[in-house]
């Protein structure tokens, strides 16, 4: 399982991202241009503990990322406020990308064409969408627990 961030735009949500990411053992994709540093050294500065717990994979345009996905054979799964179907009823495999959009303005059409499903959390009438990390937690630990992908819990966590 991966997550993907196309053209992130607000730090602390890819840091809260990044966490997510090192926490339940899934790689992070980043599809640049990002609206801020995403370097190893940008990320400490802004107290990204984490940092050597995630493998972070860059890449340069969202036509590296997506070459770099069908040369894998990987499904990328849009998450989007615009699909029709919600998280719940996709069913996940183990080479899904979970692809999510920029902060301010989702992606554009021609990524949309490009992913294989387009999924939804759903949410009240009348509200537009969650915070974009939430919404990675949430897609993430259904497809992680769809898959058996969530680490196994061999010694009661440090607190």
């Amino acid at each position: 399982m991966r997550i993907a961030l196309y053209e992130p735009d607000i730090p602390q949500n890819t840091g809260t991202i990044l966490r997510t990411c090192a926490c339940l053992g899934v790689e992070a994709h980043i599809i640049e241009p990002a609206g801020f540093p995403v370097t190893d050294r940008a990320f400490r500065r802004a107290g990204m503990d984490y940092l050597d717990q995630v493998t972070i994979v860059r890449h340069t345009s969202f036509a590296a990322f997506d070459g770099w996905r069908q040369a894998e054979g990987l499904n990328l799964v849009l998450l989007t406020t615009a699909a029709e179907h919600s998280y719940l009823d996709h069913h996940y495999g183990a080479g899904d990308v979970l692809l999510l959009g920029r902060e301010s303005a989702g992606v554009p059409e021609a990524v949309h064409r490009a992913a294989d499903v387009r999924v939804r959390v759903p949410i009240r009438p009348g509200l537009r969408s969650l915070n974009i990390a939430v919404a990675a937690a949430l897609v993430a630990g259904e497809a992680l627990r769809q898959t058996g992908g969530f680490p196994s819990i061999s010694t009661p966590p440090t607190v």
